[in-house]
């Protein structure tokens, strides 16, 4: 039977902070596990990491960031000579549109730097939502919450959202988590569904949340 829960905003606002608290203690030191040096290496390295682990990421963006160095070189770069360094990562193709089309507008309308603000990342070609935020939280020291299928399945199974709409599921979390911490929160969300809280048989009896969670023994 599942747990019976509060469910006004106010109890979910402290639920979530509960949660926050106790991920932070569980892993603290929770970060991108990506590697790269500067906003437009981070931007490059989440659009290949689209269906694809960030360790395989890892192992073609050497080669990658050393032949392009600036968006300038990405925009006039051969799609054919892309294609063939980040093909392992799949879907390479679509991605090096994205690359080559991201590096053009960005030398366009941006002077080739990544911008800071989210209404401008997501205008940026193979720069969703979700990759925006991600280059604003780990890199641009700006707020930004990541959803991706293990935090929006997390906030689900933890009863701080009924919603399964990434967008608006990030706009509730933005109102219980402070912004200087939703990045990181993101990232421990990630971390624990990776370990813990996996998709099809949820780890309960190892979940150090599972003592208040709404969904601890459904499925495990």
């Amino acid at each position: 039977m599942p747990r019976q829960v509060d469910e006004t905003k106010l109890a979910r606002v402290r639920r979530a902070r509960t949660i926050n608290r106790e991920l932070g203690a569980i892993y603290p030191d929770a970060h991108c596990e990506l590697d790269f040096t500067n906003p437009l290496e981070l931007a490059v390295a989440t659009i290949l990491s689209a269906q694809c682990t960030d360790q395989r990421v890892n192992m073609v963006t050497p080669t990658l960031f050393a032949k392009y160095p600036t968006a300038l070189d990405y925009s006039q770069a051969d799609p054919n000579e892309v294609e063939e360094i980040i093909k392992s990562t799949g879907f390479y193709r679509n991605k090096t549109k994205s690359l080559v089309g991201m590096a053009q507008a960005l030398v366009e309308r941006f002077d080739g730097e990544v911008p800071h603000r989210l209404e401008d990342l997501v205008t940026l070609p193979g720069v969703g939502r979700k990759t925006a935020n991600v280059i604003r939280s780990v890199d641009l020291d700006e707020p930004g919450l990541p959803v991706d299928t293990h935090v929006g399945r997390l906030s689900v199974r933890l009863g701080l959202t009924t919603e399964t709409d990434p967008v608006k599921v990030e706009l509730e979390l933005n109102r219980m988590i402070p912004a200087a911490e939703r990045g990181t929160f993101s990232l421990r969300l990630i971390l624990h569904g990776r370990r813990v809280c996996f998709a099809r048989r949820p780890r309960c009896g190892d979940c150090l949340l599972a003592w208040f969670c709404p969904s601890a023994g459904i499925g495990s």
